[in-house]
Order: structure tokens, then sequence, then C-alpha cells
């Protein structure tokens, strides 16, 4: 029997769209994993950017997923897409870069050496003084971003830990819970204060943690970050 021809785009855009949207999603990310890196990382870039919440978080799993795993075999070829990530960011792009903070988040926490390479980018969005983005969804995707590296890898986050205390003090009820849970792993004293003062929030805030949605409230992960 003939080998079956290899998918054309538009089939690999499709396959990759309906392993997103699978029931079981442990297994289609090992699927996606299976698929050629190079040649899925396209239509993961796409999805980044799909209507349906669900689909576009999934397409950050995959991502770092994908890109961890060509990062052992082709250095390099990894990182050339954490610098796609990074002009997607970049005002001469002409775009927004939907997804691309939390993707350079969830790539770093998966593989240490990106991490040493790319951490300090990925703290410099956060920064004033540095790479800051200004728009506030955008700064949902940092501070997430933030989170999922500094769960993973705390050290590489902790220097830098002062820099969440203006998220802490927003009143932005998102950008509070995600700079609470981004502190969570930090054990960071200059941001007690902060921390203390929302430990009796109510204020609900949804996070996808562990490939699938959670609600806390802020009070809750002031409360942790504080213990």
């Amino acid at each position: 029997m003939l080998p079956s021809p290899p998918m054309n785009h538009r089939q690999l855009k499709q396959q990759t769209l309906t392993l997103l949207q699978a029931d079981d999603w442990r297994a289609a990310l090992d699927a996606l994993c299976a698929l050629p890196a190079r040649r899925i990382v396209n239509p993961l870039f796409g999805l980044l950017y799909h209507g349906e919440p669900l689909i576009r978080w999934r397409a950050v799993s995959a991502l770092g997923a994908v890109v961890s795993q060509l990062a052992d075999a082709e250095i390099e070829a990894a990182r050339v897409i954490m610098r796609r990530l990074m002009w997607n960011l970049n005002d001469e792009s002409g775009g927004i870069g939907w997804g691309s903070p939390e993707s350079l988040g969830e790539i770093t926490a998966r593989h240490a050496r990106l991490a040493k390479e790319f951490g300090c980018i990925l703290i410099s969005y956060a920064d004033p003084t540095g790479n800051y983005l200004e728009h506030p969804s955008l700064q949902e995707g940092v501070l997430w971003g933030w989170g999922r590296l500094g769960h993973q890898r705390p050290d590489l986050i902790r220097p830098a830990a002062c820099l969440l205390t203006p998220y802490l003090l927003s009143d932005n009820p998102a950008l509070q819970g995600l700079a609470a849970w981004a502190a969570v792993p930090l054990q960071a004293k200059p941001l007690r204060d902060a921390l203390k003062s929302l430990t009796s929030c109510s204020d609900e805030v949804p996070l996808y943690i562990d490939h699938e949605f959670q609600t806390h409230t802020i009070g809750r992960l002031a409360r942790l970050a504080l213990a």
C-alpha cells in the first residue's frame, strides 16, 4: 500500500482545530505533538486568535508542548518561533499579539534552556523601563505568562517581583487576580502590603490552570500568596 500523501495547509489547519476541540484533550495534545513541529506551528499561531476561549487556550498549551519538544531536537528552530512571538508584540508588526505572552510563558515553563534565554523578555513586558505593554488584555496575558513560568521556575521571576505591585493595586479585577496568582510561588516580601489589601476581596477571576478553566476569588489568591 502506498503511503498517504502529506496533508496540505488547509487540511492540517482543520485537523489541528479538530484536535483542539477533542473531548480527550490529553490524547489530542499527544497527537498534536506527533505531527511535524515545523508544519503544526503555523496553524497553532492562527488559532491563538480563535473566537472560542477554550480553543485559544488549548492553542497556547499546544504551542508550549510542540515548541518545547522541537527545542530538544533543534534549538535554533525553537528560537525562531520565540522571536516570532516577540515580533507579534512589537508595534512594528502591525498586529496586536493576542496569545503571544501566554505562549511565551507556556514555552518557558516547559523548557529550561528557553526559559533561561527568553524569560527576561517575558519579564520586560511588565517593566515600565522595558518593553512595557499598555493594552489591558495584553497585560493579562503577560501576568498569566509570569504566573505560568513562576509556578514552574520561581527563581527566574522572583528578582522582578516588585513589578507586580501596580497590578495588585489596579482597579481592574482581572489584573489584580492574575497578579496575585503570579505572586503565589514567589514568597516576595515587597508584595506583602499590596497582597494584604486584597485578602478580603470577593471578586472572582477565571484562570486557565492545568488545561482547564478555574474560578478563584482575588482574596483567596492573595491569601495563598501570603501563606
